[in-house]
């Protein structure tokens, strides 16, 4: 994994200094608020409803477990106890004092952590498939190269003001399990023809209140032009990018006033003249990089208490039969450790949690965890024969939830109950439908599903694309939830349809209960998934089930 160098180590240094003097004049009042917000927001803090929010970046979702022991450690000095995982394997604390900000970010920076462009109209943390490194899948490790676009974006001087915030993912595996297509900037890792390595480049996805899928500009980028083209996408998008409407300013708005053709030219014209500027030291870079992130030296060993385990106890097999994946060493898997037990808030880890996670992953994880962008911890790479003993000790902390995958693995924003900018509850709304279908013994027979829940159209529970998106607004002061079926966040990304009218705070449950009633009734067999028999048959016959009274009119009608 890598380790910051002296470089690394002083700009880091450096920036909390000027943060601690900038908090210091704020608190002194030499510095008003107005003045002091984009100096915040440069470092990741937030002002929310009722306190400071502090967003700490995990740049590709990588963590060593020396990292969260410290953000336990943070959690329990400066915070209420806990930490929120995000959508773009970022951690936010939601209850630090301003005046103890800057020791957060000294002791963030003890284990090579920052909440550097977390924020602000910049290139914000570069994420990737939270199973980069361990998936059987993968063709090549996409983390060298997120680090390496990481270094590049850093108080990049060009784009530290652009038009609007900018995201950037990639992914090492033909499962897109980064969300590449719903970014500024996806880097998907293909092979040519020849069978030569490069990069797939998309452009101008994003969601939010105009959701698009983002375009292929580049269908085969060699290895050694990636960041020359990243830097001619990015600086085309700075020039063209509009600035009199903010709601006008991602770059998924720039591509599709101007069009993809034109836009691709721009590219193309300035990647010409910065090709040549790079003069080979980001592969140098890369290649220094890349030794940072060999894999572990797998313990060969039996696997027989694994196989003993499955055969013995039940709950061990459910909960492998969801939250294990396949690993490239055949004698591991990849473990997703659910934060959404059921009625409790998705993304939510408490520092006796992170400890614990910490601890595994040094006893049975090669000390290594990610952040996965559906708010889970993952350990990449546990020996199948550690998995009886490592679930026994995720049930007595109340992590075992073998739900990855299902109905209650649901993506959720903060919403009313943390921020500004929301309309509606979204929190509230997944512990009730997580409960409620525990209580009606559906889960598992409903299978596969993907349920997004965003609380405002900024859409940071990716609502747009999930098989069922839920999206809280206000209507004239009361909370009313649409419905959109269909979205996909996968290499077959799609924007869901929206159903109809939206539905009052209680009645969204019995209509999701309905929905799924109904997918049950028409699916094609047991093993057939709502995703795929919604586009079997369409929307008509769900929005049927959403809306019986409007059927029955028609009916009599």
């Amino acid at each position: 994994m890598y380790e910051y160098s002296d470089f690394d180590a002083a700009f880091v240094a450096e920036r909390n200094r000027q943060f601690r003097a900038q908090v210091e004049r704020r608190l002194a009042g030499s510095l008003t608020e107005d003045e002091f917000r984009p100096l915040r927001l440069m470092n990741g803090l937030y002002l929310q409803l009722h306190a400071y929010m502090l967003r700490v970046a995990i740049p590709y979702g990588t963590l060593r477990s020396a990292q969260m022991r410290q953000l336990a450690y943070i959690a329990d000095r400066w915070d209420k106890g806990y930490g929120h995982f995000t959508t773009r394997q970022n951690i936010q604390f939601n209850w630090p004092k301003l005046t103890d900000v800057p020791d957060i970010l000294e002791a963030l920076a003890q284990v090579e952590m920052h909440s550097i462009q977390t924020s602000g109209n910049t290139i914000r943390n570069v994420t990737a498939d939270h199973f980069a490194g361990a998936a059987a899948d993968e063709i090549e490790d996409p983390r060298p190269v997120a680090e390496l676009i990481r270094q590049w974006s850093t108080d990049h001087p060009e784009f530290q003001f652009l038009p609007r915030k900018f995201k950037i993912a990639v992914t090492g595996a033909p499962a897109d399990r980064a969300v590449t297509a719903s970014n500024d900037i996806g880097v998907r890792t293909v092979l040519n023809d020849r069978g030569e390595m490069g990069y797939q480049i998309l452009v101008g996805g994003g969601l939010g209140r105009t959701p698009m899928v983002a375009r292929v500009i580049r269908d085969f980028l060699p290895k050694a032009d990636l960041l020359p083209y990243l830097e001619a996408i990015v600086s085309t998008y700075n020039l063209m990018g509009r600035r009199d409407n903010k709601f006008k300013a991602r770059i998924k708005i720039t591509v599709f006033e101007n069009g993809l053709e034109s836009f691709r030219d721009a590219v193309e014209a300035k990647f010409a003249l910065y090709r040549s500027q790079f003069g080979g030291a980001d592969q140098y870079l890369l290649a220094e990089i890349k030794a940072a992130f060999a894999p572990p030296a797998f313990r060969n060993a039996p696997v027989d208490a694994y196989d003993a385990g499955l055969a013995a106890d039940a709950a061990f097999r459910t909960w492998a039969g969801t939250n294990l994946t396949a690993h490239r060493n055949d004698s591991h898997a990849i473990v997703t450790v659910s934060l959404k037990a059921h009625g409790e808030t998705p993304g939510d880890a408490s520092s006796d949690q992170m400890r614990l996670l910490a601890d595994l992953a040094d006893d049975y994880g090669y000390g290594e965890l990610r952040i996965s962008h559906e708010q889970n911890v993952i350990l990449p790479h546990v020996h199948k024969s550690d998995l009886p003993v490592l679930f026994a000790r995720l049930q007595q902390a109340g992590l075992a939830t073998a739900n990855a995958g299902l109905l209650s693995d649901i993506i959720a924003c903060p919403g009313m109950d943390y921020c500004t900018l929301a309309t509606a509850r979204s929190i509230p709304v997944a512990q009730k439908l997580a409960l409620h279908f525990k209580a009606l013994g559906l889960e598992e027979e409903i299978g596969a599903l993907k349920i997004k829940i965003s609380g405002c159209i900024n859409a940071c529970g990716h609502h747009h694309v999930g098989h069922i998106g839920i999206l809280g607004l206000d209507r004239a002061g009361v909370e009313n939830y649409q419905v959109t079926l269909g979205g996909d966040h996968t290499e077959n990304a799609a924007i869901g349809e929206r159903a109809g009218p939206g539905f009052a705070y209680d009645e969204i449950v019995p209509a999701i209960e309905r929905l799924l009633r109904a997918y049950l009734d028409l699916r094609g067999n047991a093993s057939e998934t709502f995703i795929e028999t919604f586009r079997r048959l369409g929307a008509a016959p769900f929005k049927a089930a959403l809306y019986p009274a409007e059927t029955e009119d028609r009916d009599a009608a």
